[in-house]
């Protein structure tokens, strides 16, 4: 389900595994995202496509930037952070930008203090340790669904809403 209103983007900075790649790529054409891309990651990332099963590349673009200073966002477009620091806002009380592209970081460590720096917002998925990559960006483009895709409240008892109201609601 596309949000109904803007676009987003997803990659990762420094990703050395191109299956975590690929089923990043594969759950983000699965979302909906306009865009993937992967900053500073390691040379072999092209055996991405090997992981992913649905063909992204053939539907969406892939940027593939060497260094930070070479990332280019269309205009408005927030960089958004996915970093488990202290400082960075849940991701359960953060509202998503209508335009953004989400950055994780590498499997061993964190988003380069020069990323961070770049990002208009950072956001932290509240784990008590880190994720696999491409877990972690499901999480957020699920997050971003819910949030933007124009779904109704979700009922006070448990279960589900009416059938009449089981559709997402059109933009106006």
């Amino acid at each position: 389900m596309k949000p109904a209103r803007g676009y987003f983007g997803i990659g990762a900075e420094g990703v050395s595994k191109p299956m975590n790649l690929g089923a990043l790529m594969r759950t983000a054409n699965a979302f909906g995202a306009s865009f993937t891309f992967s900053v500073a990651a390691s040379r072999n990332i092209r055996l991405a496509y090997k992981a992913d099963t649905s063909k992204t590349f053939e539907h969406v673009p892939y940027y593939e930037w060497d260094a930070i200073e070479d990332v280019r966002l269309p205009a408005g477009c927030q960089l958004v952070g996915i970093e488990l620091a202290d400082d960075a806002v849940d991701l359960p009380s953060f509202r998503h930008p209508p335009s953004a592209a989400y950055v994780l970081g590498r499997e061993k460590g964190d988003l380069s203090p020069e990323m961070l720096a770049r990002c208009s917002h950072v956001v932290r998925i509240p784990t008590r340790f880190c994720i696999n990559v491409s877990l972690a960006g499901a999480l957020v483009m699920y997050d971003r669904a819910l949030c933007l895709g124009g779904y109704p409240a979700r009922p006070v008892m448990p279960g589900g809403p009416p059938p009449e109201l089981t559709r997402p609601l059109k933009a106006k």
